[in-house]
């Protein structure tokens, strides 16, 4: 990624605020492809000229193929402040998602436990006394129905490793796009999974801060233009 293809939707002197691209990583990763927290360092190194390597602070994570808004720490200060903001509960993360079938309520909070199992990269739904298990939420509403899909808007209660993709195969209507936990049922296609809205307060000033990206306007997105557009960002 090019430092002029970085989408910036706010900077200031502690944090930045830009827009991950999907399949883009948002740091470094066992694949070895060039990532979002490289390219940001690279930007502050020209952009400020500055000597050797620019600091900037990884706080929170998207998984590769999923886009949307995400904050970097410009300071070791920003970034401990944003982490332990993080680690208790202060971060709104919230999507927008388009499900493969429709789930049998529209609106509810789905609660599992989840392991991970780091040498396949595959995360498990299973029991809170199993070894690793580590508790996930999420509350979703459903948006809009059409052709066998739903759009839904869902708020992260917890952030594990491809939580919202395992909650929602779990309950029989998997991520478009989700070959990988949604097998034939999620179908082919660029992830349908857009992380919208982040909502914080700033490390230093104090500020409530939100910052919105509407999802693309290409693949399975297109199908849900109008709900999208009077959905009040």
């Amino acid at each position: 990624m090019n430092i002029e293809d970085l989408i910036i939707l706010h900077e200031d002197n502690h944090i930045l605020v830009v827009l991950k691209p999907q399949n883009e990583p948002c740091c470094p990763d066992e694949s070895g492809d060039d990532n979002l927290l490289d390219c940001i360092k690279r930007y502050l190194k020209v952009t400020y000229n500055k000597q050797g390597n620019a600091f900037a602070g990884l706080v929170h994570r998207l998984d590769r193929p999923t886009g949307g808004v995400m904050v970097y720490a410009k300071t070791s200060k920003a970034a401990s402040r944003l982490s332990e903001q993080m680690k208790n509960g202060g971060f709104e993360k919230r999507y927008f998602a388009v499900l493969c079938g429709v789930p049998s309520r529209k609106k509810a909070i789905l609660e599992n436990y989840l392991r991970k199992n780091s040498v396949n990269n595959i995360v498990y739904v299973c029991t809170q006394t199993e070894a690793g298990a580590k508790y996930a939420a999420l509350d979703y509403e459903i948006k809009e129905e059409k052709d066998g899909l739903a759009f839904a808007e869902v708020n992260l209660h917890t952030g594990r490793t491809h939580q919202i993709r395992v909650q929602f195969a779990s309950i029989n209507t998997p991520v478009y796009g989700d070959m990988r936990y949604g097998g034939e049922k999620a179908k082919k296609g660029k992830l349908a999974l857009w992380a919208y809205s982040l909502r914080f307060t700033h490390p230093v000033t104090g500020e409530a801060m939100r910052f919105i990206a509407e999802p693309p306007e290409d693949g399975i997105w297109q199908n849900f233009s109008d709900i999208r557009s009077s959905i009040n960002l």
